[in-house]
This record gives structure tokens, C-alpha cells and sequence, in this order.
């Protein structure tokens, strides 16, 4: 019996992670029989989870829509980090998200043992949710996100970065949260081509189009297609020679910045860009690692204000403050060995 009951919660839960199964890859992933997969489909419906069976040999098993589903089977860790996430929503950049989040948590947290509830009840986090990107309606990121997973083509009305409005069809493959913003990676079958769209830009049109075959993702990520094709659109530019070499630990952490490109055994460049000179600035003054400006020579004013301002912050600390350990100046400044010139 214990087995069954946790052969039933591993096979509800593939259910959930795809629009449609094949009884034999269900019987794969579990290790039994086709037989024993009809079986446990007939014991979930018994219990009122209402799972569809298409028709035909190669028909499969899908959970169907718009009936109301029992409590979801959550292991210890699956429902920490639910409640991690619903907590730290605000910050997410979905309209209206917040106040959903706080519905969720409180309808998941009464359905917990007190042993799991003790445990979300000890993680006190908080978001603050300040000005930023636009966000993106919910139920406008889920039907986008729906159309990922199920492989269906989306067509949508879509403002380019001139404000020019059109209509796109696209195969969408994957969402990207960066920079507060939502970006859809997507094949844009009009032009043929691999694109990225901000999903506070599109609106979509229903009812989804036919289901496509999954190309490989541009560069192979769909993060490193993003940073890449944002950071195009940026008019500021900037080229500096980091004093670690490319596979550097502090060099991986400055490549989603822009693009790596090594040199030598000791140093490499940093391609990045940014909306305007202020942006650059604060990007370099993020490194963690000693760096030359290498262009555009102009930038040199900018750090070096920026540099001013930091010592004069530093000074105003008082000597206590600078001698304290952890609170130095930490390195060279501007034009001294090491620094940035």
C-alpha cells in the first residue's frame, strides 16, 4: 500500500509537468507496466482528479482543464520553496502579483503539517516592492508561459522599441526574467529568425496556433541570447581589461554584464553596454576586480567624479571608520597602479 500511494503522488506529479503523457513513458519513468499505469490512472480518478485518456494507440494521459484539483502533493522541500517564492513576489515584476502571493501562501500554509508549518513560518522574508520596469499582467505571463510548455504557436500584437505596433507570430521556447523585465525568446516565423520580445510589450491573441517542433536555442542559452540581444539596443558602450583571466571566478560574475574575451593568462576584456554614461559608470563601480579602461576615453571623467565622491564619503567616515577592518577603501584609486585609467 505504501508503495502505491507513493507510486500515485510520483505519477500525479509527472501529470503535472506536461500537457500530455504516453502511457509507456509513464510506465518508463515509474518502472511498471502500461497495465499498472491504467490502473493508477483509474485509482486518481476515483479520487477526483480528473484525468483525460485521448484516443486511439498513441493517445496519452492529461490532467483535465477547468475542474477544480485536490490539495497538490508537495515533498518537504517542493513546499518550502513555494512558500520562498510566493513570499518574494512582489519583487517579480507581475502586476498585481503581491496580493495573490499572500491568498496562495496563506491556502498553502493550512494545508501543511504543523512539523512543515513551523518550518515556513521560520523563513521571515521579505520583499519591498519599489518603482521599476513595467510589470506584466499575470494572466498574460501564464498564457505566454503556457505556450512554451505546450509548444503551441503564439500570435500577438507586439510595440518594438520605436513604438511601432505589428502583428507577430512566433514560436515561443522560453521566458527570461532580466533586469526586472520579462523576455519572451521566441522564432519569429514572419522573419525567420531567432528574437526577443518583452512581454509588457505584446499582447496576445487566442486561440493559440498549431504545435511546433522545439529548435536548439540561439548561443545554446536563452539568458546569454538575452543579455546579448538587450544590450544591442543600448547606445553606450564600454570596453575595459579585467585583471583576472576569463575563466576567473570574479571574471564569470562580470560576464552577465556583456562578453568576455580573454587575452592572456592573467587579464581579459569586458564588452558591456548600458542606457547611458551613468549606467556604465555603475556597472564598473559593481566589479569586483581591478580593471583599465580601455574605451571610450571619455568615460575617465565620469569615474573619476564618481571615485570622488566615494572618498569624500569615505573621509566624512572618519580615521576610526577607515582603519575599521572590511571598511577601508579596499584598493588603488584612478590612476594608480592597479586602478582604472
Amino acid at each position: 500500500m505504501t508503495d502505491t500511494s507513493a507510486r500515485l503522488l510520483r505519477l500525479l506529479g509527472l501529470l503535472q509537468t506536461r500537457r500530455e503523457w504516453p502511457a509507456p513513458a509513464l510506465a518508463e519513468r515509474l518502472g511498471v507496466s502500461t497495465r499498472t499505469i491504467r490502473r493508477d490512472i483509474d485509482r486518481l480518478r476515483r479520487l477526483d482528479y480528473p484525468i483525460e485518456a485521448g484516443l486511439g494507440p498513441a493517445g496519452g494521459y492529461r490532467l483535465g482543464a477547468g475542474a477544480a484539483l485536490p490539495p497538490l502533493p508537495l515533498d518537504e522541500d517542493e513546499a518550502v520553496a513555494v512558500a520562498v517564492g510566493l513570499r518574494t513576489a512582489a519583487g517579480s515584476g507581475v502586476e498585481g502579483i503581491g496580493e495573490t502571493a499572500v491568498s496562495a501562501l496563506v491556502k498553502l500554509r493550512r494545508l501543511m503539517p504543523d512539523r512543515l508549518r513551523r518550518r515556513m513560518d521560520t523563513l521571515h522574508v521579505r520583499a519591498v516592492s519599489a518603482q521599476g520596469p513595467p510589470t506584466v499582467p499575470a494572466r498574460q505571463l501564464t498564457a505566454v508561459a503556457t505556450a512554451c510548455r505546450d509548444r503551441e504557436r503564439l500570435r500577438f500584437d507586439y510595440e518594438d522599441h520605436h513604438g511601432r505596433t505589428g502583428v507577430r507570430t512566433a514560436e515561443p521556447h522560453e521566458l527570461v526574467a532580466w533586469g526586472g523585465r520579462w523576455y519572451l525568446v521566441a522564432w519569429d516565423v514572419d522573419r525567420e529568425g531567432w528574437r526577443t520580445f518583452r512581454v509588457d510589450r505584446l499582447r496576445c491573441r487566442v486561440p493559440t496556433g498549431p504545435r511546433f517542433t522545439p529548435r536548439p536555442l540561439p548561443e545554446g542559452d536563452a539568458v546569454r541570447f538575452v543579455t546579448g540581444s538587450v544590450a544591442r539596443l543600448w547606445p553606450h558602450r564600454a570596453t575595459v581589461r579585467l585583471h583576472v583571466p576569463a575563466d576567473a571566478e570574479a571574471a564569470r560574475a562580470a560576464a552577465p554584464y556583456g562578453r568576455l574575451e580573454p587575452v592572456d593568462d592573467s587579464s581579459c576584456l569586458l564588452r558591456f553596454t548600458a542606457d547611458s554614461r551613468h549606467g556604465l559608470v555603475f556597472l564598473l563601480g559593481a566589479l569586483d576586480v581591478d580593471f583599465d579602461l580601455v574605451d571610450p576615453p571619455e568615460l575617465a571623467g565620469p569615474l573619476r567624479q564618481a571615485a570622488g565622491r566615494l572618498l569624500r564619503a569615505a573621509d566624512a567616515a572618519g580615521p576610526a571608520a577607515r582603519g575599521a577592518p572590511g571598511q577601508g577603501t579596499g584598493g588603488p584609486g584612478p590612476g594608480e597602479p592597479g586602478g582604472a585609467r
